[in-house]
């Protein structure tokens, strides 16, 4: 049967403009499953230009009730990019991180954030001040690096490597805005890293 696996974001999540194999939860599935670790195919609740309060609201709606052996959260690029206040983020946040908590069995340390990408590097944000997106996305991530820390979650920082080649077209949808399926990879390969350092130190 496999793990479960619960996915919540936004466009990062369900891999806009990349075919579905191409998403990171999808490859992070395929990752651990070359290891012999079998995950059930990803249940994602994700939509491109989410915010919290929007996936907060479409996690109302989708009425969970199981619990999942794994989750995975990655939101806040759209609250950042609307003008949205970093005070509001943190509440909004940490409600979020309670239910996936609350999904995962209260079970925090099968939960993962990720960090928010900087869109700034990209191609689509030629006209825009790069440095002070690049500021505004890491007092994003603090916040939510904090959040995690409070509540024993792991927290993955994906910004640093993706700021490396996020401008590069390989690692871009053809929007020029969104990573390629390749910089998805990268992805996977540190949450398939941090799901199996978590395994053999639990028993349920």
């Amino acid at each position: 049967m496999g793990f479960s696996y619960l996915a919540l974001g936004d466009s990062y999540t369900i891999g806009e403009m990349v075919l579905v194999h191409e998403n990171f939860p999808t490859q992070t599935v395929q990752l651990l499953a070359a290891e012999g670790i079998p995950l059930q195919a990803p249940r994602i609740i994700a939509k491109t230009g989410w915010t919290t309060d929007e996936l907060d609201a479409a996690i109302h709606s989708a009425s969970i009730n199981e619990k999942y052996d794994f989750v995975s959260l990655l939101i806040g690029v759209n609250n950042q990019y609307r003008g949205r206040s970093v005070s509001e983020y943190k509440i909004q946040f940490n409600d979020l991180l309670s239910k996936a908590i609350l999904f995962s069995g209260n079970r925090p340390k099968r939960v993962f954030v990720l960090s928010i990408p900087d869109w700034g590097i990209t191609p689509f944000a030629i006209e825009r001040n790069r440095a002070s997106i690049a500021k505004e996305i890491d007092t994003f991530n603090a916040v939510a690096q904090e959040c995690c820390i409070q509540r024993h979650v792991v927290f993955i920082d994906i910004t640093i490597a993706q700021r490396v080649d996020g401008g590069d077209p390989a690692f871009l949808a053809q929007d020029q805005l969104h990573p390629s399926g390749k910089e998805y990879t990268k992805w996977a390969v540190q949450l398939a890293n941090a799901i199996k350092k978590v395994l053999p130190h639990e028993s349920n």
